[in-house]
């Protein structure tokens, strides 16, 4: 026995309509095609579905189980059909970030809470776990969107620019850096370097002033979270390279010091994203709200963007 969904919808139409009149119309498809479709489906059952002396007419108990199994699969088929129109259209689907900038935080969830709003049937999720593997991961597709700051030239994937951003020392105010007018390579050799558990080509303070130099801090600790970071900077126990916009909310803080690199180095941070997923309308927008997101908190927008 061959049933087709076109089969269910016809049982339960005609259930719904009492006749094959309305069940027709409501189809749209004529009379005589919906008796002959009737028909097929009888034959192949070898059952009656319809008791046909009954006015209204109505269904025989084959035909009631048929419909039974009619309304119990046809919801599930049409709830799927809405939701690939709504994936067609760009109004639903999944936005699975990773994070390759530990700091980012600081600006990202602002940013989601803005796009939860305008896409609330968007799968969203922030996937840190994953900073060590994003960009394989990405073009894996078991993420939709990487931050980071060291863009890759790799096939199907585009880095986005969304900002720009200057690394900065923090120091105690009574460090003895702290009335530095810029740090040199020099400047951090004694020192006890407070920084993110990633690694090392991760960290701006690395790559963009001990390594070129040859430089080596006194000692390095790692901390997971900015806040405790700062806590330890501000009690002496050590100094940290932060981005500027992390580096806002002490700004004025009797207790630190915040001084500029040698050179004043500027970095990007990039969203990367597939290029088959860069054209959906709620995709574009989340690339949208990270430039414009960043620049209520007083960042640079990158140029070009």
């Amino acid at each position: 026995m061959h049933i087709e969904l076109r089969h269910l919808k016809t049982v339960r139409e005609i259930h719904r309509q009492g006749g094959l009149a309305r069940a027709a119309e409501v189809l749209n498809i004529t009379q005589s095609a919906l008796s002959h479709q009737i028909k097929g489906i009888e034959e192949q059952a070898g059952v009656d579905l319809f008791v046909r002396r009954a006015k209204p007419m109505r269904l025989s108990a084959a035909g009631m189980r048929m419909l039974r199994l009619a309304e119990r699969i046809l919801p599930e088929i049409e709830a799927l059909e809405e939701e690939f129109r709504a994936l067609r259209e760009g109004k639903t689907g999944r936005l699975h970030i990773a994070i390759e900038c530990h700091a980012c935080f600081d600006w990202l969830l602002p940013t989601m809470s803005a796009f939860r709003r305008a896409w609330p049937e968007v799968d969203v999720d922030i996937r840190p776990g994953l900073a060590f593997n994003a960009l394989p991961a990405l073009a894996r597709e078991e993420v939709d969107v990487v931050i980071s700051s060291d863009p890759e030239a790799l096939p199907g994937i585009t880095f986005h620019p969304l900002f720009d951003y200057e690394p900065r020392l923090v120091v105690a105010a009574g460090n003895a850096l702290a009335h530095k007018p810029e740090i040199v390579p020099e400047d951090l050799r004694e020192q006890l370097l407070i920084t993110y558990p990633v690694d090392r080509t991760r960290l701006d303070v690395f790559t963009q002033l001990l390594a070129p130099a040859k430089v080596e801090p006194r000692a390095v600790r790692q901390v997971e979270l900015t806040a405790v970071i700062l806590m330890l900077v501000a009690s002496d126990r050590g100094v940290s390279v932060l981005p500027d916009w992390v580096l806002r909310q002490v700004e004025g803080n009797p207790d630190y010091a915040i001084l500029p690199l040698a050179g004043r180095p500027s970095r990007r941070l990039y969203a990367a994203v597939r290029d088959a997923d860069a054209r959906l309308p709620f995709m574009a927008h989340f690339l949208q709200l990270g430039r414009t997101e960043p620049a209520r908190l007083g960042l640079v927008t990158a140029p070009g963007t």
